[in-house]
C-alpha cells in the first residue's frame, strides 16, 4: 500500500471486487478489477496507471519535452516520429477523410481563442478567422513516418488519445489476469471481458441538462466512448455553444448534442464513432443509425 501512496494511487474492496483509482489525462480514472487477491489488484492498478501516465507523457499538447511539442515548434522543417505516434497520426488522418474534414488534428489552436468555461465570452469574428490560416490537414505533408508542417500550425492528438490509452491499458490487463478488469478514463471504457457467473460491469453517467438524471450502463464485453459538452461551452444571449468545433469555419457545430455515446467492440472504434457523429450536429442520430451500432443521444 505503502508504493500506491506515493504514485497517488488509491485501492479498496468492494462486494466482489476491487476499485482503483488515479488522476491522468485531465480526467478521474477507475480501475475495477474482479480478482481475490489484493497484491494482484495493486499490481494490474499500478500497471494501468504507468501505462495511462505514458501516454499523457508522450502526446500531451501542455508538456515542453515530447514529440508533439517537438513537432510543433519545428518552424516547418521535417519531423520523423516513432511507430506508435505514426498509427496516431495515420488514424488522425482517418477520420480527417471519414469526416471530410471536420475531425482535423490541427484545429487545436482554435484555444487561443475559445475559452469553454461555462461563461459568455464568445470571441470576435475576426478573432476566428484570423486563426483559419493555421488549420488544415492538407497542408501537412505526412509520408514515410515524417510529417512536415507549415510554421505557426500545430497538431493535437487530444481527440483520439484517451481512447488510445483506454485500450493500451486495457491490453496490460488482460496480460496479467483472466480475470475482468473494466477500465474507466472519464467515461471512455472498455472491459478485458466478460465476469464470473456473467454478471456485467454497471457503470453511470450524467445526462446533460436534465437535473443530473444518470444514465446506467450494463457492459459485457467490449468498450463504451463518451462525446458532449457537459462541463466545455459557452452560453450567450440564449444560445450554447458547444466545444466542438468545425475546423472549417473555426464556430461551434450548430445544433450538436450535449452527448453522445457508442459501444463498440474497443474503446478507440467507440471513440471515433462518437466524435464524428457530434460533429454531425443535428443528424448526429441519423449518422449513427447509417452505422448499425449502439449508441445513446441526449
Amino acid at each position: 500500500m505503502k508504493n500506491l501512496k506515493t504514485k497517488s494511487l488509491k485501492l479498496r474492496h468492494e462486494a466482489n471486487y476491487w476499485q482503483g483509482s488515479f488522476s491522468a489525462m485531465a480526467s478521474p480514472c477507475e480501475v475495477l478489477m474482479e480478482v481475490k487477491d489484493r497484491a494482484m489488484a495493486a499490481r494490474i492498478l499500478e500497471a494501468v496507471a504507468d501505462e495511462a501516465r505514458r501516454i499523457e507523457q508522450k502526446f500531451s499538447r501542455y508538456r515542453d519535452d515530447n514529440i508533439i511539442y517537438k513537432i510543433n515548434n519545428a518552424k516547418g522543417q521535417p519531423v520523423s516520429v516513432d511507430d506508435e505516434t505514426a498509427r496516431l497520426i495515420d488514424f488522425s488522418d482517418r477520420l480527417y477523410q471519414m469526416s471530410e474534414g471536420l475531425f482535423d488534428i490541427t484545429s487545436g489552436v482554435l484555444r487561443k481563442v475559445w475559452k469553454f468555461d461555462g461563461s459568455d465570452k464568445v470571441p470576435e469574428f475576426l478573432a476566428v478567422s484570423a486563426m483559419l490560416d493555421k488549420i488544415g490537414w492538407t497542408k501537412v505533408q505526412w509520408k514515410d513516418q515524417t510529417l512536415t508542417m507549415p510554421e505557426g500550425m500545430e497538431i493535437d492528438l487530444g481527440g483520439v488519445g484517451k481512447e488510445y490509452a483506454v485500450d493500451r491499458c486495457v491490453q496490460i490487463a488482460r496480460s496479467l489476469t483472466d480475470e475482468s478488469v473494466l477500465v474507466n478514463f472519464g467515461g471512455d471504457l472498455a472491459t478485458t471481458g466478460e465476469r464470473r457467473n456473467k454478471l456485467c460491469w454497471s457503470v453511470g453517467r450524467l445526462i446533460t441538462g436534465k437535473d443530473n438524471a444518470v444514465a446506467l450502463f450494463k457492459l459485457y464485453r467490449g468498450a463504451i466512448a463518451t462525446s458532449g459538452d457537459a462541463h466545455r461551452y459557452l452560453l450567450k444571449d440564449g444560445v450554447r455553444y458547444s466545444h466542438v468545433l468545425n475546423p472549417k469555419t473555426g464556430w461551434s457545430v450548430p445544433d450538436a448534442p450535449h452527448t453522445v455515446s457508442v459501444a463498440a467492440p474497443t474503446c478507440v472504434e467507440a471513440g471515433m464513432m462518437s466524435t464524428l457523429a457530434m460533429l454531425q450536429g443535428e443528424k448526429a442520430r441519423a449518422f449513427l443509425e447509417l452505422q448499425e451500432v449502439d449508441f445513446w443521444v441526449d
